[in-house]
C-alpha cells in the first residue's frame, strides 16, 4: 500500500533520529517535533512508537533479506551444488550490507541500531516479530556457513554465529567512535567497506577454529 505525504515524513524524521540517537533515547515528542505533525497522526499511521519503529525495521529489512537471497542464489547457480566457503559468504553479507548503506542516507546507523535494539531483553516481542518474518530467509544463510564451519554442536555454533553478528553490530553501530579514535591514533580516517573487509578473516577464523572436545577432522 502506499503511504501518505505525512507517513513518509515520520518516517524520514524518525530514521534521523533513530540514526543518531538511538531507537530507546528518542521520544515521541523528538519525532513530532522533526515531522511537524501531532501525535495523533503518527498514532494514526503507525499505531505507536513499537509501530512505528517496526515500519523502520521492515524499510531496511525487506530489501537486504531480498539482496542476500538473490546473491546467495546466483552464487549457488553458479557452483551447482559445491560448498561457498565461509569467507565468500561473509563477502556476500558485507556487499549486501554496503549496498544498503548507499541505498539511504541512514540506512547503515539505522540498521545497526536496530540490531541492537532487538537484542535488549525488554524487546522481546520485536525480536519475535522480526525473526517470524525473517528467520526463514536468514535460515538459508546460516546453514551454509555452518558447512564451512569447523565441527561443533549446535550450541557452540549458536555462540559462534552470535559472537560473529555481535562483532559486526558494535563495529558498525559504534564505528564514527572508531573513526575518532583511528585519526587520533593513525591521522587517518576508516572507510566502512575497508572496515568491513577487514573483520572477514577475523570472523571466518572464529568460525573454523576446532571447538574444544572435537575431533580435528570433518565427519
Amino acid at each position: 500500500m502506499r503511504q501518505s505525504a505525512t507517513a513518509r515524513k515520520i518516517l524520514l524524521s524518525a530514521e534521523a533520529l533513530f540514526a543518531e540517537q538511538g531507537f530507546a533515547e528518542t521520544t515521541m515528542r523528538e519525532i513530532t517535533s522533526a515531522a511537524k505533525v501531532n501525535l495523533a497522526a503518527v498514532n494514526y499511521h503507525f499505531g505507536s512508537k513499537k509501530g512505528l519503529i517496526t515500519a523502520v525495521a521492515e524499510k531496511y529489512l525487506t530489501p537486504l533479506v531480498s539482496n542476500l537471497q538473490d546473491s546467495l542464489s546466483e552464487r549457488q547457480a553458479d557452483i551447482k551444488g559445491g560448498t561457498i566457503t565461509a569467507q565468500e559468504l561473509l563477502e556476500i553479507l558485507m556487499r549486501t550490507l554496503l549496498q544498503l548503506g548507499k541505498s539511504r542516507q541512514f540506512a547503515l546507523p539505522v540498521f545497526m541500531r536496530l540490531l541492537e535494539l532487538i537484542y535488549m531483553k525488554n524487546q522481546q516481542e520485536l525480536r519475535d516479530a522480526m525473526l517470524a518474518r525473517h528467520r526463514d530467509s536468514f535460515s538459508v544463510f546460516i546453514e551454509l556457513l555452518r558447512k564451512d564451519a569447523a565441527v561443533m554442536e549446535d550450541e557452540e555454533f549458536f555462540w559462534r554465529l552470535h559472537f560473529l553478528m555481535g562483532s559486526i553490530i558494535f563495529t558498525l553501530s559504534n564505528f564514527q567512535t572508531l573513526v575518532a579514535i583511528e585519526m587520533r591514533e593513525f591521522e587517518r580516517s576508516a572507510e566502512v567497506e575497508r572496515t568491513l573487509h577487514r573483520m572477514i578473516p577475523v570472523l571466518v577464523a572464529g568460525l573454523q577454529a576446532r571447538a574444544e572436545h572435537t575431533p580435528f577432522t570433518r565427519i
